[in-house]
């Protein structure tokens, strides 16, 4: 047979897949220390004083230090290995959302529906869009679910340098202590804003790209091929910036009041729900806390330090 046929083919799809997996698994390994670093600003751990520095009109402004300055901190306390502290729980995590998401696009196959671009089809292709967004949504949903108990393990793991805990070590064992402490559903908490961040995020992205894609990219424009390409990794940037807050109390919730001092006073009350969470931050003006790690203003007034 020919090179790269017969039986190759064969296993094509499971290669894919082990690719993928192994790929998600190389992007969270490199991505962690940027990832600790953002749930500890999340948590509000600043164990380093602010600097005056100057913004873009050359006023005096306090900036709380960046990832940089914070991943050397980390380094300086726990050695270059500090910088992954939680990663085994987050690349099983990111295997069995892979794994799941694959799994459900087996089991329940998206029929092709042929491309369509005209303006004369835009009842067919916006249907188009939702069911793929409707698919899509069902694919993350799932294994989002599955995954969660995973990414409560590694954010327990990871905030545990706030008070240099050592609760959660090992993740079979940080699976018998949350299930006798929580039950089955201390395995789930910040789930639901996750998902509800991933379900807005994904048909806010989707329909805004069908509908500028349809309305406001001429099909004689010669690139408008290319731009339509680009449009919905733009609006990916843009729209997972508005539902950014949903993330961030998912987080907050998964390490809430779990014995670990990141969630406890002072740094958050135990909080009765992820609604009660939001409307804490959003009242503290920090729905949007972690969103940026390199130019981050310190909250507090600019008459609260000298100007020469």
């Amino acid at each position: 047979s020919p090179p790269g046929g017969g039986a190759g083919d064969a296993a094509g799809p499971e290669g894919a897949e082990g690719l993928f997996v192994l790929l998600g698994a190389g992007l969270a390994a490199a991505s962690h220390p940027l990832l600790y670093v953002k749930l500890l600003v999340q948590v509000g751990h600043e164990p380093l004083p602010p600097t005056i520095g100057r913004n873009v009109l050359g006023r005096k402004v306090l900036y709380l230090p960046g990832f940089f300055t914070y991943a050397r901190h980390i380094v300086e306390v726990d050695g270059k290995r500090g910088l992954f502290r939680g990663l085994t729980p987050r690349l099983i995590s990111s295997t069995l959302s892979t794994v799941t998401r694959g799994s459900v696009k087996k089991a329940f196959p998206l029929e092709d529906m042929e491309h369509v671009s005209n303006k004369d089809d835009v009842k067919t292709s916006l249907r188009k869009v939702v069911k793929e967004t409707s698919h899509e949504m069902m694919m993350q949903c799932v294994s989002r679910v599955v995954s969660h108990p995973l990414h409560v393990i590694s954010m327990r793991c990871m905030v545990q340098f706030v008070g240099r805990e050592v609760k959660y070590s090992g993740v079979f064992s940080a699976i018998g202590r949350i299930f006798k402490e929580e039950g089955i559903l201390g395995f789930f908490v910040g789930l639901v804003p996750h998902i509800l961040g991933d379900v807005i995020f994904l048909w806010c992205c989707n329909l805004l790209a069908h509908f500028i894609n349809t309305y406001a990219v001429d099909d004689n424009f010669s690139q408008a091929s290319v731009i339509r390409s680009y449009t919905k990794f733009v609006m990916g940037i843009a729209v997972s910036m508005l539902t950014y807050p949903f993330l961030l109390v998912g987080d907050l919730m998964a390490v809430n009041n779990c014995g670990l001092r990141a969630g406890l006073p002072p740094y958050a009350p135990a909080f009765a729900s992820w609604i009660h969470c939001w409307r804490y931050l959003s009242a503290q003006g920090q729905l949007f806390r972690g969103s940026s790690l390199l130019f981050r203003r310190a909250p507090i007034p600019a008459a609260s330090f000298p100007i020469d």
